[in-house]
């Protein structure tokens, strides 16, 4: 019980690191010519070493040796070199504990693995000498397999020069095939299709040795780049991504078929995505008038959501009215997604043109056909409205005695310089009046009689847009191209329905007036609009009158 007591008394006094007489030269933390067990003193490494070692394997668990062991510590530029032994072996002596080592493994047929470790500097909170960071076993995968693609294009034609990369991973493993998370180990090869569109890739881990170093789950990634073969910028089609198994490759060592997609997505037809005549466009059709307005002297962009054939995009042109054909000119650029119209001289300022465009697309051969419309002009630009034409369609036969003047019943039709709406929360028409005495009870009296100036009753003036020429002979004309309506128009029409006739010997001195300003008076809420959006809000005239004659009976 004494000596119990005694070694007690004695764990207490251990020195760590005390007195300048306690020497360890082995470097074994205790101090030299201790022997008694209980009187052992500890002292503190000032600069306490390490090791790092491991074995190097093939996938079979055979030793490599001869590989070349290159050794980082920490940031230091500069590596160390070893090579493993006979057994696969390898060591690092003296190497500072606590460092970060940076280990790669590689050798000539083989697959480069890189590690890291920390080499141990302590047991508990205790400084430790001859700590060691252990790598292993390392495994390397050789670099003899083979891997065979065939790839085709959209089109059914061998891909020839198409590029491709493949990566193998892992290539290696570390700790008895067991991933470790410091480890990276992968081989990445590039080839290139031959004529007949087979891509080889060699120097790669074979499917049996990928499948091992991963329980099967060893894989092949595979990478193949959109083709651009005239080198326009623009590739003719997508690329491949897809990956595969070791154990799949095994279990099925045929060369796969690759059929790479077009460039752009094929379960959609042809389509218009972006366009500055938003009414050309497939699904995202815009009719507003500032959303199809064209600058004169600017051309129209159209942008297809996939390539369309040379040669196969058809564009038509009208005026307003859709009575001819307008000249225009197109391009077809950037590898067919994109095409410019140009209808240079052929139009004017503050108009609206009827278009019609198709195209063929170069990847599937899905047609696109849209009949919209654009208006010329600049936003900021204020426009400054007037009647430019006023003209009645005459329905009695010529020689007959309703011929040549204007009669109750007859229809007058207005043109305006610039297309206007009457917006949907208009509840109402305007009235169109005339500087004329077409009745009352007092002869030569103006305004006692509806549809006079001065009465506040006229004529509503409806719109009556265009789908056809309008008549300008005996015989109706037929559109370029059916044309859909815009909801703006230059061409308005009223009913004339006045007690008095006015003979054709006083046409050149009508006057008719469209009352915009009286629009408030009668209740209507809102206003009329250019194509713009600028409100009409001043009373419009127009003296003459032109007649239409009689349509002429059908043959």
């Amino acid at each position: 019980m004494m000596k119990k007591h005694l070694v007690m008394a004695v764990v207490p006094f251990l020195a760590f690191g005390c007195g300048d007489d306690l020497v360890d030269a082995d470097g074994d933390g205790i101090a030299d010519g201790v022997r008694e067990p209980d009187t052992v003193t500890v002292v503190t490494p000032a600069n306490p070493k390490g090791t790092v070692s491991g074995q190097v394997l093939s996938t079979d668990l055979r030793p490599l040796t001869e590989v070349t062991v290159e050794m980082t510590i920490g940031s230091s530029a500069e590596p160390v070199s070893t090579v493993s032994d006979a057994k696969g072996n390898f060591t690092y002596k003296n190497v500072p504990a606590g460092s970060h080592v940076l280990l790669t493994f590689s050798k000539a047929g083989y697959a480069t693995l890189r590690a890291t470790a920390q080499v141990p500097s302590s047991a508990g909170n205790v400084p430790i000498n001859n700590g060691n960071a252990s790598f292993g076993p390392i495994t390397l995968a050789r670099l003899d397999g083979t891997l065979n693609f065939l790839v085709v294009t959209p089109q059914g034609r061998p891909a020839a020069g198409a590029r491709a990369t493949l990566e193998a991973t892992p290539a290696g493993a570390i700790s008895n095939g067991d991933e470790s998370s410091s480890m990276v180990s992968s081989v990445v090869v590039e080839a290139t299709a031959n004529e007949q569109g087979l891509l080889t890739f060699t120097g790669i881990p074979s499917a049996s040795e990928l499948a091992r170093l991963r329980n099967g789950n060893g894989e092949y990634r595979l990478w193949v780049s959109p083709i651009d073969a005239n080198g326009d910028g623009v590739p003719e089609t997508g690329g491949y991504v897809n990956t595969y198994y070791g154990a799949e490759v095994v279990a099925n060592s045929t060369t796969r078929l690759i059929s790479l997609p077009y460039s752009r997505p094929q379960n959609v037809p042809l389509s218009i995505e972006s366009s500055n005549v938003a009414s050309l466009r497939g699904g995202g059709a815009d009719f507003h008038p500032l959303r199809n307005l064209v600058r004169v002297g600017e051309p129209i962009h159209l942008f297809f959501n996939q390539p369309i054939q040379q040669g196969s995009l058809s564009v038509l042109m009208t005026g307003e009215n859709a009575a001819e054909l307008l000249p225009v000119t197109t391009n077809v650029a950037n590898g067919g997604y994109s095409a410019t119209i140009n209808p240079g001289g052929a139009i004017a300022d503050g108009k609206e043109y009827n278009i019609d465009v198709r195209a063929v697309s170069a990847e599937g051969g899905s047609m696109y056909s849209r009949t919209g419309y654009f208006f010329t002009g600049d936003a900021s630009a204020v426009r400054q409205m007037s009647i430019v034409e006023s003209k009645y369609e005459e329905v009695s036969a010529v020689g007959t005695p309703g011929a040549d003047q204007l009669n109750s019943g007859e229809r007058v039709f207005l043109s305006f310089n610039h297309p206007i709406t009457r917006p949907s929360n208009v509840s109402g028409h305007v009235y169109a009046h005339v500087n004329w005495d077409i009745g009352g009870t007092t002869p030569g009296v103006i305004g006692d009689y509806a549809g006079e100036v001065g009465h506040p009753t006229g004529f509503p003036l409806v719109e009556e847009e265009p789908i056809i020429p309008p008549r300008t002979g005996t015989r109706q004309e037929l559109p370029a191209f059916l044309i859909i309506k815009s909801g703006y128009t230059t061409r308005w029409v009223f009913t004339y329905f006045g007690s008095n006739l006015i003979p054709s010997t006083s046409f050149a001195n009508f006057e008719i007036v469209v009352k915009f300003s009286a629009l408030p008076s009668r209740s209507i809420n809102g206003t009329y609009e250019n194509y713009m959006g600028q409100p009409l809000v001043l009373d419009l005239a127009k003296t003459g009158l032109v007649q239409l004659p009689a349509l002429a009976a059908s043959p």
